[in-house]
């Protein structure tokens, strides 16, 4: 075996259970971290995520250099970057695998050069509890329903031979193996809109741990309950950690499913895990629903294309108070509470009718935790399209979501913030009040704050109609 090793970063910046890098400093003298930047995969509409990726190469490349592994930065294809390495170089090359149909054809053709080259090489599991083909119905068929594919999944992991502790070693020496490394602003969107994410993340692997452990002392207990309420501190807000790996999935289930004192609250929340682990099983058993419906009869499904609609849908101005703010909580820090995003997802494929994927594609530009398995997953659920979807007669009505789980306004006034001396009253129809109250708090209904783009229920009938006419073909 070679001394030298290259470690392949993909989405695993974390020193704590990282089997490719563990593997490459316990079986090799020398060792360096490449993160290869595809520029054409993020220039299709993933701008937050370089800020993201940017921020992480910074501090995941300060923790190598404490085990002596030097971090080395290329924009390239990765295809004709792995190309390039010939046997004579003596590298051997380690790397987590991503679960998406397209990295997943990466991996094939990068294995097929190696193995022609005889160039040394091993990958090992990715960010998951299980590989998305060890999860399967009795006849070998893939679950298109969340409940029994999760009962399935978590006893197939409990069931596996646990994996060893993924120890990293610190190296003697470090060293490059290649020129022309790019430092990591390099990354970095060009429209600085992104800079106000720094008001709210700090992406790294530390703090992803002590977000975890904060989350488990403080939190979890009342998980329940308190996440759908969004003023409240009631989730964890590990997805963009999680989704760019500052840490595993296997850490958070441990750490849950070790607690002493259980409740339904642990059980919920590890069942987000059983989400994630879903929507990766289903885009790569029917990988067709990342580009379309995953149930076809909805291609006859009659969108309707309003771009003042979708702009004015984008920039938190439809004039439902509980949608604008988790549009405007999306652009300002890159999450959006999950609650909130059925409710702004309902509002744009069933009160305004417009194509889920128009919702995908702004998501995909401004999430920091988006991945194309749960983005799309949940976008066809939102929508009825896809696998264990919501049922097409299920519309949020925006002013119930509101009242219910902002019932003070307090969610509201934070994001939207021409509304806070609306009384509670009417924080969430305030179209409703006298002209006269609305002069009195300076706070005019068309003027200082839109109209309802549509009426909740003429929406509402329109959206059934047309759902009833996809039974009728």
């Amino acid at each position: 075996m070679s001394k030298q090793a290259v470690f392949w970063i993909r989405d695993d910046f974390r020193i704590k259970n990282n089997p490719a890098l563990s593997y490459a400093t316990n079986n090799h003298e020398c060792v360096s971290a490449i993160y290869i930047y595809n520029n054409l995969k993020f220039d299709q509409k993933r701008e937050a995520q370089k800020w993201w990726v940017s921020k992480s190469l910074t501090e995941f490349g300060k923790e190598l250099q404490k085990y002596n592994i030097n971090l080395e930065i290329f924009n390239s294809d990765e295809i004709n970057f792995f190309s390039k390495i010939k046997k004579e170089k003596d590298l051997s090359v380690y790397w987590n695998k991503i679960y998406e149909p397209e990295e997943l054809d990466i991996d094939k053709k990068i294995i097929s050069f190696f193995e022609k080259e005889k160039i040394n090489f091993k990958f090992f599991k990715g960010n998951v509890l299980n590989e998305f083909n060890k999860v399967n119905k009795n006849d070998g068929t893939p679950f298109k329903v969340y409940s029994p594919f999760w009962r399935n999944a978590e006893r197939v992991y409990l069931e596996q031979v646990p994996e060893k502790n993924s120890i990293i070693k610190k190296l003697k020496k470090s060293k490059n193996f290649f020129n022309g490394s790019i430092n990591s602003d390099k990354i970095l969107p060009k429209n600085k809109w992104y800079k106000k994410f720094e008001n709210y993340w700090i992406p790294s692997e530390t703090q992803a741990e002590t977000n975890l452990n904060q989350f488990i002392k403080n939190e979890i207990g009342n998980y329940g309950v308190d996440r759908d309420f969004p003023s409240k501190k009631g989730t964890s807000k590990l997805s963009p950690f999680i989704r760019n790996g500052q840490i595993s999935v296997q850490n958070i289930f441990e750490k849950c499913s070790n607690i002493k004192q259980k409740n339904i609250s642990i059980k919920k929340y590890i069942n987000e895990i059983g989400w994630r682990e879903f929507s990766h099983s289903l885009i790569n058993n029917f990988p067709q629903m990342l580009k379309g419906n995953l149930r076809k009869e909805f291609d006859r499904f009659p969108w309707v294309k309003n771009s003042k609609f979708l702009k004015a849908w984008k920039r938190g101005m439809t004039g439902y108070p509980i949608v604008d703010a988790g549009m405007r909580e999306l652009y300002e820090t890159g999450w959006m509470h999950n609650r909130i995003r059925m409710v702004v997802g309902s509002f744009l494929v069933k009160h305004l009718r417009i194509n889920w994927q128009e919702g995908e594609k702004h998501f995909r530009n401004c999430l920091l935790d988006f991945n194309a398995a749960n983005n799309v997953a949940q976008w066809q659920w939102v929508a009825g399209c896809g696998a264990d979807a919501a049922p097409y007669f299920r519309i949020f009505n925006p002013i119930l979501q509101g009242e219910k789980f902002d019932k003070d306004g307090e969610y509201v006034k934070k994001w939207v913030p021409e509304l806070s001396k609306v009384p509670k009253k009417f924080i969430h129809k305030p179209w409703e009040m006298e002209e006269k109250y609305q002069e009195a708090i300076k706070t005019i209904i068309g003027k200082d704050y839109p109209m309802p783009l549509v009426k909740h229920e003429i929406a509402r009938q329109e959206a059934l109609a047309a759902f009833q006419s996809l039974k009728k073909n």
